[in-house]
């Protein structure tokens, strides 16, 4: 039952005050016994009464509920609120957290008593049981200060922010809004129209307020600044109220009502005594922080604290970050129909958003090869990467035990399943679509290794780590054993993890790390590309037990056509395969020094760049102290008594005979 803003007098019953029922009777002219004299406007329970009177008895003296409200011994002269959102730092201010649930009729005090909020009404037949009023981001935001935009805070009628204990004075109040539901796509999530007034102090400043038309689209800051705002009596009122115009169920029944993403007061007069205050409090603070860390770092050193997770809830997250009740709806609560993979992370589900997106969600499980050191590696490289022709994050959740990733959705799988899958998910790929592919798995790691503000070492390249959308462009993913390429080393000594197969000799048995280790693997995906054959489950012949090793035969035989795909038929280039199978001897030369860089193997694709002769490189493996299967053997081998080799996390492999493969769906 909503009755705000009635003018409704006398006395509020007493069992109006004691059912568990949501009412709203703020702003009227009532009084209501309060026997514990708490002067809270009921705040906690399911009766909003702020803005009306309490007593202490029958006959007591009625008193404005915010009258006795408990300040600090000094006022407080700024505020800064991150509206539904998590604490926040921009620039020299912090914006407090703002994460109480809310209700159909709520009032609530912050816990330093220094600001409230007051929320009004359920969203119109809305399906969804409770209600949610705070709303988050479902992509990626590119303005300044994003954090303050991830989430805000939203109500179907009227949104009441107060300022408490505040000095009196003339404030400068700043209010932050960012259109993060209705979306600017041309279809019906579009069609949208969130429209709502705005007050301060009781005054209208903004009639029929729309966020998307005045930041002039979805996902983009409007900042409106409000000057000489005047506090009185200690408190600033802040209300977004919904007068009942723009849409009630479009694109969505929830999309309509007040939606504010944060609010910054600043004092236009200086603070007295302010110098003083703040040395007092922020030695105390530093103390009382200094003492806390000894506690807890001995705690967790002695194993009391669990740590399994703790560095992930302190993720500063710098991408988008879903709810894990968004990612049940999306996924139908994780339903195994949704189900379209497994590796070395756990089980990936195909979910939809609700804008129409559809996602690939990556999910950690608790008995994973992989662990949370892979998890945040993943996170934080491939969220801070742009390009064509890598997996793009959406995304990610980090709730409790839950730990997602959110990619965009790939329509034709890998590139180990459209080569050589099972037969009824294999694609039919003509010459042309196999040299585009090349050319973009070369184009992607040309970026990792030197175009990018962060030079990479991807580490695991392979089919299974090459998604390809609805053109067949390639995309790669799986970033969970990736490491930065320090320019300063020319060289790292790591913890062997990859594949085997793939590895380059040099990482496989000394661990020694460059990027001409994806230029090894880059090598070893081309030659399956042209040949339509894996390089691991390839059929052993005469002692070759890798594809590798039968192509350097073939070479001293001058037999190198055979190697090429026979499905591919007239349609083949003879001479643009022999060239690139000689660039696959190139890139996987025994010795890392002869292996050409990628922006080298890049031109040469592109015939910018002449295929050099191959004869002066150390090709044959075979002749070799090691050949190809001998160095996967002893890397393998040795990994059991001294190094641990890291199994490839990609969803799913085809080289996996536990892993069923489905149509239709992308796998990261």
């Amino acid at each position: 039952m909503y009755l705000t803003r009635n003018f409704l007098t006398g006395t509020v019953p007493g069992w109006m005050l004691l059912i568990r029922k949501d009412i709203d009777l703020s702003y009227n002219n009532l009084t209501w016994v309060d026997t514990l004299a708490s002067s809270n406007c009921q705040q906690g329970t399911t009766v909003n009464l702020l803005g009306n009177s309490y007593t202490e008895s029958d006959l007591g003296k009625a008193t404005p509920c915010f009258t006795n409200s408990a300040c600090p011994h000094h006022q407080n002269y700024n505020l800064h609120i991150n509206c539904g959102g998590e604490k926040a730092s921009v620039g020299d201010y912090t914006y407090l957290d703002d994460r109480n649930l809310g209700s159909s009729s709520t009032y609530y005090v912050s816990s330093g008593n220094n600001w409230a909020f007051s929320s009004t009404g359920n969203f119109l037949d809305n399906e969804m049981v409770p209600d949610s009023y705070i709303e988050s981001n479902t992509s990626i935001l590119s303005m300044p200060d994003a954090k303050l935009y991830m989430q805000a805070r939203i109500s179907p009628i009227s949104l009441t922010y107060y300022g408490l204990c505040l000095g009196n004075g003339n404030y400068t109040v700043k209010l932050h809004f960012a259109e993060i539901r209705i979306t600017d796509e041309e279809s019906f999530t579009s069609l949208g129209r969130r429209i709502f007034d705005v007050y301060i102090q009781g005054k209208l400043v903004m009639k029929d307020f729309n966020i998307k038309d005045n930041a002039g689209g979805s996902n983009k800051a409007i900042v409106k600044n409000y000057s000489s705002v005047p506090v009185e009596n200690n408190t600033l009122e802040i209300r977004l109220y919904w007068a009942g115009k723009g849409t009630t169920s479009l694109p969505h029944k929830v999309f309509y009502g007040p939606l504010i993403s944060a609010i910054s007061v600043e004092p236009e007069f200086k603070p007295p005594g302010g110098e003083k205050i703040v040395k007092i409090v922020v030695g105390i603070l530093s103390s009382m922080l200094f003492l806390i860390i000894m506690i807890l770092g001995i705690l967790w050193w002695k194993g009391f604290l669990g740590r399994k997770y703790q560095d992930l809830r302190d993720l500063d997250l710098q991408t988008a970050s879903f709810t894990l009740r968004q990612m049940k709806a999306a996924t139908k609560n994780f339903n195994a129909a949704n189900k379209i993979g497994e590796g070395g992370f756990g089980p990936v589900y195909k979910g939809l958003l609700p804008d129409g997106t559809v996602i690939a969600v990556k999910m950690l499980s608790s008995k994973s090869r992989q662990g949370n050191r892979e998890f945040l590696n993943e996170i934080g490289m491939i969220s801070a990467l742009q390009h064509p022709n890598l997996v793009k994050l959406l995304g990610c959740c980090v709730e409790g035990i839950q730990l997602l990733l959110v990619y965009e959705f790939m329509e034709n799988n890998s590139l180990a399943r459209a080569l050589f899958g099972p037969t009824e998910y294999q694609l039919n790929l003509d010459w042309p679509t196999r040299k585009k592919i090349c050319l973009g798995i070369a184009r992607g790691l040309a970026y990792l290794h030197g175009e990018s503000r962060l030079k990479i070492v991807h580490r695991d390249i392979k089919p299974t780590n090459v998604l390809l959308d609805k053109d067949l462009n390639p995309k790669i993913s799986d970033f969970g054993l990736a490491r930065l390429n320090d320019d300063e080393n020319t060289h790292i000594s790591t913890r062997i993890s990859g594949t085997v197969g793939y590895m380059a000799p040099e990482y496989a048995t000394r661990g020694y790390l460059t990027d001409k280790a994806d230029v090894y693997s880059f090598g070893v995906v081309v030659l399956e590309v042209v040949s339509g054959k894996s390089n691991s489950n390839w059929r052993a012949t005469e002692d070759c037990f890798f594809l590798l090793d039968w192509a350097h035969v073939l070479l001293k035989r001058g037999q190198l056509k055979e190697l090429i795909d026979p499905r591919l038929g007239m349609e083949l280039n003879e001479k643009e395969a022999i060239g690139m199978i000689k660039i696959v001897f190139l890139c996987t030369s025994t010795s890392h020094v002869d292996r050409p860089s990628m922006s080298v193997v890049l031109s040469m694709l592109e015939g910018k760049t002449q295929v050099p002769d191959t004869t002066h490189l150390n090709l044959s493996t075979r002749n070799s102290n090691h050949s190809i299967s001998d160095l996967s053997e002893t890397s393998f081998s040795h990994s059991r008594k001294s190094f641990p080799v890291d199994f490839p996390h990609t969803y799913p492999s085809v080289t996996d005979s536990n892993v069923s493969l489905q149509s239709n769906v992308s796998m990261l």
